[in-house]
């Protein structure tokens, strides 16, 4: 198991989703780079990397648990889908700079949810209590009930 691998396997699922938004960050830096070098291959493969991230992180939203939270996720996914595919069409390095604003503001949101010691007693048990229920396949950011202050 190399040094990668080993830091993966350390995660709590929260903390894997924050390192899948720092991964789509990292590529749409390497497409914006591609769009202002001219190379329209790099600006492909970058951009095919952050739109497999999407996909991913939206086949993993589970609307039957998730209710409002991950409706939500699911529109900010298509969303930045479309700002990517957008910016790709145009060669438009300021689409791609807004994608990253606005993944990098749900970033840190998922960030301080896996630092939460609530979130992390709940990731750790074996049975949610009932008003908590989790976003993403099960485990994800965990969904606000009806008149909750949670807001990530």
């Amino acid at each position: 198991m190399n040094y990668q691998q080993q830091a993966i396997a350390g995660m709590n699922p929260v903390e894997l989703v924050v390192a899948l938004y720092d991964g789509m960050v990292r590529f749409l830096y390497q497409a914006i780079a591609a769009v202002e070098g001219h190379n329209a291959e790099e600006r492909r493969t970058a951009l095919g990397r952050v739109l497999q991230i999407l996909m991913h992180l939206q086949s993993r939203l589970r609307m039957d648990v998730g209710g409002n939270s991950a409706k939500a996720l699911s529109e900010f996914y298509a969303s930045i889908f479309a700002l990517c595919l957008e910016g790709s069409r145009l060669e438009s390095p300021d689409r791609l700079r807004e994608a990253i604003g606005c993944i990098r503001d749900v970033r840190e949101a998922w960030s301080v949810a896996a630092r939460d010691p609530e979130v992390l007693r709940i990731l750790s048990s074996d049975h949610p209590p009932a008003p908590v229920m989790m976003a993403a396949g099960g485990r994800g950011a965990p969904v606000e009930p009806a008149g909750s202050n949670w807001t990530a």
